[in-house]
Order: structure tokens, then C-alpha cells, then sequence
């Protein structure tokens, strides 16, 4: 994939790994427009590269995220959404991004950063994480956390999160199921790595088709639900992926004569 620069982020490739950090140190990684605009671009990149496999989003200098940051809005004008909703249409582009993405957490992840937590398919921290949906508190609302959080935890404790604002520790997040994992600092490189390659091998069509059933396993019935299944998974038994794994299976000569065919 082909590196590009960004006022807001650091982007790196390792194999076929990217990383995308959020990079605003002086005001802790605060998510402003220019952010969300490199993020977007990012993404897009992503998803048309065919030599990468996993996105790995974190934070920088021991921070993930302060949350948005509020001095984009105009003191002259009154607020309007349109900020809120490309936001909005950027969390989506990487939570339905075609590759598999993790969340790595150090250090403090407020308001927005929890946002971007729940979007990943993997999501981990050190132990010192510090988590907080804060919004509420100070006269807004936390995004569309109020659509995704109930369904990592349940409605009663999505609506303490939200309502009561406390901050949280990374033991708790993983109790709750925001996260999959918890780690020392001094490992925590170490276990990013090991989560990366646990969600290997990459097969896109399958990883697209699981997680979009898995999003809307809350929203639909059973009848409504099993036709979705069902047509996901015949496209998914006609994969190229799936071929070879029946070649793989059948005994070495129907192997041999169906790699001829």
C-alpha cells in the first residue's frame, strides 16, 4: 500500500499489517474534522489495498484518545450536525471496512475514542486504560455508542455507561465485553501481535458475510434472519476459499484430478 502523510495521523505497514495512530499530542489526541477527514482517506486506502489484511487502529505517546474536540465549533454560528454526521459516516467505513480490524488502547480512551473501540472486530488494552463516555455529562451525546455499546453489554449497563459518565478500567471493559483482551504494558506489543495473528487466515467474502450477520442479529426475527444466513452462506460455499478447502479435504487423487479441473 502506498503511504501518504497526514497532519492528524501516523500511518505504518509491517507485512501486511497497517497501523493507523492518532497523532494530535499537544491536545491528547483530541478527534477534530481534519481527523476525521485523514481517517476517512485512510480507510478508503485500506480497503483497495490488496496487500493488506488487518488495520490496527491505536493512539500515540501512551494516549488513545481525549475524545472530540470541541474548539471546532464556532463560537459566531450555531451548531449544526453535518461535522457529526461525516464523523458518524467514517465510524461506519471502518466498522464495515473489508479487512479485519483491531482496536489497541493505552493509556486514556474518552467520549469518541470509545466510539471508534466498538467499531473494531478485535479490541484490547493495557491495564491502565482508562475508559469514559463522558457526553452525557457535558450536554451532547455520545454518537452512535448509543446504538453499538448496548449490544457488546446489554441495555442496563449501556445505559449506566452512558448516563452516569463514570470513568472505567480496562478489568471492567473486559468484564463488560468492550474488550477481548487485557495486558501488562510491558507485553502489550507483544499480545497485539498474537491477537493480529489469531485473526488469520483472511478470507474477505467470509469475514464480510459473519460480520454483517452478526450486526444485525440483534435487529431481525428468526425467519428474517435465517434467509439472510442462508444466502450468505451459499456465497460463501462458493467462495474460491472454500473450494480449496474441499480439495484439501477429498482424498489426494479426487485432489489431484479437481486441481486439473
Amino acid at each position: 500500500m502506498a503511504m501518504k502523510t497526514y497532519e492528524t495521523l501516523k500511518v505504518t505497514q509491517e507485512g501486511t499489517v497497517v497501523t493507523v495512530a492518532l497523532h494530535r499530542p499537544q491536545v491528547r489526541n483530541a478527534i477534530n474534522m481534519q481527523m476525521v477527514h485523514d481517517l476517512m482517506d485512510v480507510v478508503e486506502i485500506v480497503a483497495d489495498a490488496n496487500d493488506v489484511d488487518v488495520l490496527v487502529l491505536r493512539g500515540s505517546e501512551g494516549i488513545f484518545s481525549q475524545g472530540i474536540d470541541l474548539r471546532d465549533f464556532s463560537l459566531d454560528k450555531p451548531p449544526d450536525i453535518y461535522g457529526l454526521q461525516k464523523w458518524e459516516k467514517m465510524c461506519r467505513q471502518i466498522e464495515t471496512l473489508n479487512k479485519f480490524t483491531v482496536a489497541a488502547v493505552e493509556g486514556h480512551c474518552i467520549g469518541g475514542g470509545v466510539q471508534l473501540v466498538l467499531l473494531c472486530d478485535a479490541r484490547l488494552a493495557e491495564k491502565k486504560a482508562v475508559f469514559q463516555l463522558n457526553e452525557v455529562k457535558q450536554g451532547f451525546l455520545p454518537g452512535m455508542a448509543t446504538f453499538r455499546l448496548a449490544k457488546y453489554v446489554g441495555l442496563g449497563r449501556a445505559k449506566s455507561l452512558v448516563l452516569r459518565g463514570k470513568p472505567f478500567k480496562a478489568e471492567e471493559a473486559l468484564a463488560l465485553g468492550i474488550l477481548d483482551e487485557v495486558c501488562d504494558r510491558v507485553s502489550f506489543e507483544e499480545t497485539l501481535q498474537r491477537v493480529v495473528g489469531e485473526l488469520r487466515p483472511f478470507h474477505a467474502d467470509a469475514l464480510e458475510l459473519a460480520r454483517r450477520l452478526l450486526n444485525e442479529c440483534y435487529a431481525v426475527d428468526y425467519e428474517t434472519f435465517i434467509g439472510h444466513f442462508l444466502a450468505a452462506q451459499h456465497r460463501a460455499i462458493n467462495s474460491q476459499a472454500f473450494r480449496e478447502l474441499i480439495v484439501k479435504a477429498a482424498s489426494p487423487k479426487k485432489a489431484q484430478n479437481a486441481l486439473k479441473g
